[in-house]
């Protein structure tokens, strides 16, 4: 039996709130000790229920009640919860339920992602994550693929180095890119440098089009920018990935914020807790 109190953060979105403020409160107890985990896309009944039989099992083996921070919206899914045998701690009917009340109207909100340093550990580990991200940006130093949590792949601008930092910077992930080119395409294999590595690799694609507007602003009317330069090269890569069964991500109509949830979800990365 381990003497740390199990906390859950559960959202039927990204649990960037609940984690967020569940972080806060928690960090009020300096002397506690938390083994936290994320629940993020609770988005039903029965996703609902496996939550509920993870905080049970929680409690039956620590003996003591696991603490939940939820953002739940849909009543039937928090339900669910509520019937655990954790504490359950509502942020969004303590705080919006009142509030719509008052101001008679259904509110719409949206809670940022706070950034504070809560430890030298973390903020040193952060700041390696950064610069892992940029030291391995674009193919670079692949020498330290052995240390990387994450490499994204995909063709050039299609959202690899904005990514790889945002991990970094919120996650402390250690994150590496590297860019497919046409030579790839043309023997439908994973490089070299890549294929030891498959495991820790995603794909990022992207619509044509908007590729097309991107790299326009970068290289106006040039070769690279082209719209059939554009299509051939989102074609092959996606090929590549179904053919060396790379998990990827249209991320053409999603935040930085999504795409990196996504991700974590996929992968079944966490956030680096110290």
């Amino acid at each position: 039996m381990t003497d740390k109190r199990a906390v859950f953060f559960v959202s039927d979105s990204t649990a960037i709130t609940a984690e967020t403020l569940g972080q806060s409160l928690l960090s009020q107890f300096a002397d506690q000790s938390f083994d936290c985990v994320t629940l993020r896309y609770i988005d039903s009944e029965e996703k609902a229920h496996e939550v509920r039989e993870m905080v049970n099992k929680a409690y039956r083996e620590r003996g003591k009640r696991p603490v939940v921070f939820s953002t739940l919206v849909e009543s039937n899914v928090r339900e669910q919860v509520v019937t655990s045998e954790g504490l359950f701690i509502d942020f969004m009917g303590s705080f919006l339920t009142p509030l719509e009340e008052e101001l008679g109207t259904r509110s719409v909100a949206t809670v940022g992602h706070t950034h504070g340093m809560v430890t030298p550990e973390q903020y040193s580990h952060r700041m390696e994550a950064i610069n892992f991200a940029l030291q391995n940006d674009d193919g670079g130093s692949i020498r330290q693929y052995e240390r990387a949590d994450l490499i994204l792949v995909g063709v050039s601008r299609s959202g690899k180095t904005p990514t790889s930092v945002f991990l970094a910077i919120h996650y402390g992930i250690f994150v590496a890119n590297y860019p497919l080119v046409e030579e790839e395409f043309e023997n439908s294999r994973l490089p070299g440098d890549l294929r030891d590595w498959r495991d820790k690799l995603f794909g990022l694609t992207i619509r044509p089009e908007r590729l097309q507007q991107i790299r326009q602003e970068r290289s106006p009317n040039s070769r690279y920018a082209a719209l059939h330069q554009c299509q051939y090269e989102v074609r092959q890569v996606e090929a590549l990935f179904r053919s060396s069964r790379i998990n990827y991500l249209d991320v053409t109509s999603k935040s930085i914020e999504e795409i990196a949830t996504y991700i974590l979800k996929a992968t079944s990365l966490e956030r680096h807790r110290l």
